[in-house]
């Protein structure tokens, strides 16, 4: 196994390694260690059934079953299917996930560790992929603080909420995503989080926030609040933070939630067709007190 950084801002391959087989325990957590440190790894040239992305997932942690529960693999519900085709007059997957910044499970009092995707179909159009995922690096985005905004907040939590980035969906990208149920909005009420979080893996703080799903900072006026996370968005977003994936089909794409903030780019038409699957993988191992 050969991991090789990228020299961006996060990212690195990890090549000589077949995700079909089992690994050696010390691959797994030589993948879990690359993770904490790049924050997004890749492992191009995989053949996975979705048994076999499930079995490789869950290596890293207890996997997630999305709340809306639906476009998952049949018998399979932790592995969930992202696609744009339509097959027989219905969609087979979610078509529009994670199409604008935001960190998986912020929304949950148990976090999200890792997501684990598997491209099957991806769109190419003049010789270059389309549906490509952008990524921020949250370890730097804290260091870029201001001093004196990291002590204001240091101790403070954010409310973070499903439904904002599911309305944001369904107002801004002109989704056919249906209103939360009672019982959706029942199962993942607001929760808070620490405005800034000690990364498990690396030790080094993090700022966990992110545009899709942080409502307040609780501890501060309303106004000040606003301010205050106008500017967190802002601040992450910039380019000195960034490194994009670019597709490629029988790619394995892993990303850390708690060190990156993420968003797939929409700019393929209902005609490319793309299929991913994926699966998420909880944070169970580093914060046991969230699953008691």
């Amino acid at each position: 196994m050969d991991i090789i950084p990228l020299g961006t801002p996060l990212g690195a391959r990890i090549e000589g390694i077949d995700l079909a087989r089992p690994l050696a325990e010390a691959d797994y957590r030589a993948i879990e260690a690359a993770l904490g440190r790049h924050g997004v790894v890749s492992f191009p040239r995989q053949h996975l059934s979705a048994a076999q992305l499930k079995r490789f997932s869950e290596n890293f942690g207890k996997l997630e079953v999305n709340v809306a529960n639906m476009y998952h693999e049949p018998d399979l519900p932790e592995v969930m299917i992202l696609s744009n085709i339509v097959e027989n007059g219905k969609p087979i997957g979610l078509s529009d996930a994670g199409q604008d910044w935001h960190t998986d499970m912020s929304y949950s009092r148990t976090i999200a560790f890792a997501n684990v995707l598997f491209g099957i179909r991806i769109p190419v159009r003049d010789g270059k992929s389309l549906g490509n995922t952008e990524f921020c690096n949250m370890h730097a985005a804290y260091e870029g603080l201001p001093e004196d905004l990291k002590r204001e907040l240091d101790g403070m939590t954010i409310t973070h909420d499903f439904n904002k980035f599911w309305e944001m969906m369904r107002r801004e990208k002109g989704s056919t995503r249906p209103p939360l149920t009672e019982e959706q909005r029942r199962r993942k009420p607001p929760v808070s989080h620490p405005v800034f979080l000690t990364h498990p893996i690396t030790g080094r703080k993090v700022l966990y926030a992110n545009p899709g799903y942080s409502m307040r900072i609780n501890e501060l006026p309303e106004a000040r609040s606003a301010e205050v996370l106008d500017f967190l968005f802002r601040h992450q977003l910039q380019e000195k933070y960034r490194h994009r994936h670019n597709w490629t089909e029988g790619d394995v794409l892993m990303w850390d939630n708690m060190g990156t903030i993420h968003n797939a780019v929409a700019d393929y038409r209902p005609d490319e067709p793309r299929l991913i699957k994926r699966c998420q993988v909880m944070a169970n191992k580093y914060f046991p007190e969230m699953y008691e």
